[in-house]
């Protein structure tokens, strides 16, 4: 029997038995299609489980709640390829060969692209243009070690996007930028800003040995006093602190380096306890040298490292971001921040980027250095997780 389907004027004819034949192989091998991707789905999810879902719009909607309300490190990576990375290092003349992965080896580009998600909110989608304009005018300063200088070089490299005539931002007095250099500037003239960085380890004063101290000592740290270049800090309008990374026996107990308060040295206090004092130290100077009306105080928490081995001397970069945390979210030095920006007086507001740190195992600086000798699970490749930080930091202000 032939059937006749008319659409419009026109008439097709098929055989009717021929017609069910094909219909029921086209069923099977549709299924079959269908049942080998889900075969090849999961079997890439096995292989690959650090890998989140990719996140397809192209736009991030402004959260409607006030960064008050909203907890910005509380939240998940999601992997976006619609707007990371933010910028070109080798396109920036302000950062640093050693942070530079990609320019230093790196073949992988997958840890560029990860996007930090609140989650019961966004951070606001970055404008280089009207971030430029809030900061028209300002002056801007990091205080601390290595790591605040890596988010003074994403800041700078995150603001160089909107500025026509590279030329215009410069580092005042020449310097090139390297870990030497205790204090540096970068002023983009046509938007009278500028962005500088000093070099403060400690935030304290580090000093000279008492007379009749034993010999092992060979240089203290003034808990009770902040670092003399503290005043420099004051006359600014955001001003952001770090310090962690260089509390260790390492780089104090086995240099020589010990603990000293009221002109006594204090050679049984912890490292958590020198810690704890140095911070109430600069929160005494917050509260009673930094106008706090002009002054917008920030305070990053301890960045998490992934040494791993027996003595935390191994340095594995993973592909992808841990899809745990290891233990790595918490952190005594955080939770003393935490707990003295709690009682202080004045507003101070506590960038908690412990957390999110703890997951991206694939985003440090590894052996692809100025320095490939000497491997790094501390620093971070820029781009990469300090342009976050920069990113919640600028949420607060515009």
């Amino acid at each position: 029997m032939v059937r006749i389907l008319g659409f419009g004027n026109t008439k097709i004819g098929f055989n009717c038995k021929k017609w069910v034949f094909h219909t029921v192989n086209g069923v099977i091998v549709m299924s079959a299609f269908l049942f080998l991707v889900l075969a090849l789905g999961l079997g890439y999810s096995y292989l690959f489980p650090g890998v989140q879902p990719v996140i397809q719009e192209n736009e991030i909607q402004n959260s409607t709640n006030s960064t008050s309300e909203c907890n910005f490190f509380d939240g998940k990576w999601v992997y976006d390829e619609s707007v990371y990375p933010l910028y070109n290092s080798s396109e920036c003349p302000f950062a640093e060969r050693g942070f530079n992965c990609l320019a230093n080896g790196r073949k992988g580009k997958d840890y560029l692209k990860w996007r930090w998600k609140p989650k019961d909110c966004d951070i606001l989608r970055f404008n280089v243009d009207a971030i430029l304009e809030n900061l028209r005018g300002k002056r801007v300063v990091f205080v601390g070690d290595s790591l605040g200088r890596t988010q003074w070089e994403s800041m700078i490299c995150l603001l160089i996007t909107g500025v026509m005539d590279k030329r215009s931002a410069y580092e005042v007095n020449g310097n090139k930028i390297t870990k030497q250099i205790r204090h540096l500037a970068v002023w983009f003239s046509s938007f009278d800003l500028r962005v500088e960085f000093y070099r403060s380890v400690f935030l304290v004063q580090p000093s000279s040995v008492p007379k009749r101290a034993p010999k092992r000592i060979k240089s203290t740290l003034e808990l009770d006093k902040l670092d003399d270049i503290s005043k420099e800090w004051i006359d600014s309008d955001i001003l952001v602190f770090n310090t962690g990374h260089w509390w260790t026996p390492t780089k104090l107990f086995d240099m020589g380096r010990y603990f000293q308060v009221g002109g006594k040295m204090r050679l049984g206090m912890s490292l958590n306890n020198g810690y704890r004092t140095a911070l109430a130290t600069w929160a005494s100077w917050v509260e009673n040298k930094v106008n706090t009306n002009r002054t917008h105080v920030f305070f990053r928490t301890f960045e998490p490292s992934h040494w791993s081995g027996r003595n935390r001397l191994t340095c594995k970069v993973t592909r992808w971001p841990l899809t745990k945390s290891q233990g790595r979210e918490r952190s005594p030095f955080s939770d003393i921040i935490m707990k003295v920006v709690k009682n202080i007086t004045v507003p101070v507001t506590v960038m908690h980027v412990t957390p999110m740190g703890a997951y991206r195992s694939d985003a440090h600086v590894g052996t692809w250095s100025d320095n490939p000798l000497v491997p790094d699970c501390s620093h971070w490749c820029l781009p990469g997780v300090p342009d976050t930080w920069n990113e919640i930091l600028f949420s607060h202000l515009i």
